[in-house]
């Protein structure tokens, strides 16, 4: 029996945190180790660029990435880790479906409308600021799925339009060419935790709200006494479903501690105990797979090689597809 292939992208952009880990990385993580899919992980390097033109932060970011995944147990015997940028069929299958693709299409794309309102509101040009990346995102996007042939695209639902964008740029080139493509499905998980941050708003870079993944334990018992919480004090009944600390809790805890610490708010535990709990168990998660992070920043040529690794296996795959899709489209040798 086949199995389904799983594919997901990790924009190389930023320092993962944990609103990351318990939204996609650990879950992601999880089901590759299940062993009924066909997992495919990549570093979406050639994304970053859209917004990033700072080389050295792409770069650094990479590193960073690609250390957060493998130190958290990414297998890469058991999956096809590699980098965008690695496999040339990509762009080249970029293009082709770019030649492929209704304008129409992707001026409907959320990103890009989003961008034009702005302008709109700050009185500029419809068009200030807006790269032709930023606007062939979603063509990109599509070929780094219907490259893989992937089934599952595991998303968040503003990234549903993305997926739905693929079907319909494959559709269309197997309507004119032939049946190449799998068209993806895209797989929501609404049980998957979205973490709040600092401040209580969701977690995010945008806010700088963010806790850190891999802090060292000092800055990580740092950050977790900024998060902010009211003014009740030690005795008085807490509501655990309004807190962030409880919610960060919950998301690392067992059911049984969960339960406990929900006792506790109704109890009246002061704040901080309540955050010097949450710091001994999500120190206690994290702990080994920081040890494992700081030595793979240490060993950026460990990572190459299995990156490098990874792009063999996955070009196993799209080389022989792009010799398929090059002979459909009719760019063939003459004899």
């Amino acid at each position: 029996m086949t199995k389904k292939r799983v594919l997901t992208g990790i924009t190389t952009s930023g320092t993962p945190h944990l609103g990351n880990y318990i939204g996609a990385i650990r879950p992601a993580i999880q089901e590759s180790l299940g062993g009924d899919c066909d997992s495919f992980f990549f570093l979406a390097d050639y994304h970053a660029l859209i917004k990033c033109q700072d080389p050295e932060l792409v770069h650094k970011s990479t590193l960073e990435i690609a250390s957060s995944w493998l130190a958290l147990g990414l297998n890469p015997d058991h999956v096809t880790f590699y980098r965008q940028s690695d496999i040339p069929e990509i762009t080249e299958l970029t293009w082709i479906l770019t030649c492929m693709t209704a304008k129409g299409l992707v001026n409907r794309a959320h990103a890009y409308k989003s961008a034009v309102q702005l302008n709109g509101i700050n009185g500029e040009d419809s068009d200030f600021g807006i790269n032709m990346g930023l606007f062939s995102y979603p063509i990109l996007m599509a070929a780094d799925i219907l490259m893989f042939n992937a089934d599952v695209i595991p998303v968040g639902r503003d990234q549903i339009q993305h997926i739905e964008m693929a079907r319909d740029i494959g559709q269309r080139f197997n309507h004119h060419y032939g049946n190449y493509f799998t068209l993806p499905n895209a797989k929501v998980d609404d049980e998957l935790s979205v973490l709040n941050g600092l401040d209580g708003r969701k977690m995010s870079k945008s806010y700088q709200n963010t806790i850190p993944l891999f802090l060292e334990e000092k800055q990580l018992r740092k950050h977790i006494n900024k998060i902010k919480t009211n003014l009740l004090e030690p005795g008085e009944p807490k509501n655990p479903d309004d807190s962030t600390v409880f919610q960060i809790f919950r998301a690392f805890a067992s059911v049984e501690k969960s339960d406990q610490m929900r006792k506790d708010f109704a109890d009246g535990i002061a704040w901080g105990e309540a955050k010097s709990r949450l710091f001994e168990l999500v120190n206690s998660e994290l702990e080994e797979p920081r040890e494992r992070y700081f030595e793979l920043l240490a060993n950026p040529q460990k990572v190459e090689k299995l990156l490098q690794q990874g792009a063999e296996k996955a070009r196993s795959d799209s080389k022989n597809l792009m010799k398929s899709l090059r002979h459909a489209v009719g760019l063939r040798s003459l004899d």
